[in-house]
């Protein structure tokens, strides 16, 4: 693996006094990392270890769990900038309410109906209504153009200040690869129960 220590190997190209240079930095323990490609690659190289984190963390109390992710959490969120990255907007799938579709329309100044036949897939039973569009309509660069107005799934992603975490495991480990906060907070949390795979 690593030296002691050592949270990652991050590949760094830099162009010095007109000099390419290429060097791999060895991240220290609790560093954030947001490269993207690097996190996709930890993804497909760790699935052994996080399958292994993941029956490793159902057997720990719930109470206990959640406790330590959303304060991992509190610790990661706010050190990455997710205007620079967007990566969950051009990925996820997004459930959205009747009550989310009113709220779009009248603040896009249009119908229920119009946002619907723009923006919206339903079930044949009209229940289940997901945005038809992957990536998000409402992506514009790395932001959301209606950020205020955003829907619930987006707002709360990715969920950990919601309790019984051991239940999320799997969707959380889904999005592992593509989402700088949850890996972070994940590999934070492997360091913090001693977990060493």
């Amino acid at each position: 693996m690593y030296p002691i220590g050592v949270q990652a190997a991050i590949p760094v190209n830099r162009i010095f006094s007109g000099v390419a240079v290429s060097f791999v930095y060895l991240a220290p323990l609790n560093t954030i990392t947001t490269q993207l490609d690097f996190i996709a690659r930890e993804a497909e190289e760790k699935e052994a270890e996080n399958a292994a984190f993941k029956d490793f963390v159902r057997a720990l109390p719930s109470d206990e769990v959640d406790t330590l992710v959303l304060r991992l959490s509190n610790e990661v969120s706010p050190q990455i900038d997710c205007t620079t990255c967007g990566n969950c907007c051009r990925s996820l799938m997004v459930n959205i309410t009747a009550p989310e579709v009113k709220a779009l329309a009248a603040h896009l100044q249009t119908t229920e109906e119009d946002v619907k036949e723009r923006y919206v897939e339903c079930s044949s039973s009209g229940e289940i209504m997901v945005l038809n569009s992957i990536p998000c309509h409402f992506l514009k660069g790395n932001s959301c153009s209606i950020y205020e107005h955003r829907f619930t799934e987006c707002r709360e992603f990715p969920s950990f200040h919601q309790p019984h975490f051991q239940g999320r495991l799997f969707a959380t480990f889904m999005h592992y690869g593509r989402c700088p906060i949850i890996y972070n907070v994940m590999e934070q949390m492997k360091q913090e129960l001693g977990f060493f795979k």
